[in-house]
């Protein structure tokens, strides 16, 4: 399958432990790597997501607001 530039679609397998590997060129597009962590958004109708980090950040600050997810 040909991707078109900055765009990723492929088919992962789910392990006996629940568990998938996010593919190389998709990390790479995400920019994510080992020892990273991502958000996962899943909905029954649109399916899972993985947001790259900036969208992550904005989805957190959106959700609690500037600073959220800190205590003090």
């Amino acid at each position: 399958m040909i991707n078109p530039p900055g765009k990723f679609a492929g088919m992962v397998k789910i392990g006996e432990k629940g568990q998938i590997v996010i593919p190389k060129e998709a990390r790479e597009l995400l920019g994510v790597g080992p020892g990273d962590t991502v958000l996962v958004l899943c909905d029954r109708e649109q399916g899972l997501a993985i947001p790259s980090p900036e969208r992550t950040a904005a989805i957190y600050e959106a959700i609690f607001g500037a600073g959220g997810g800190e205590e003090e």
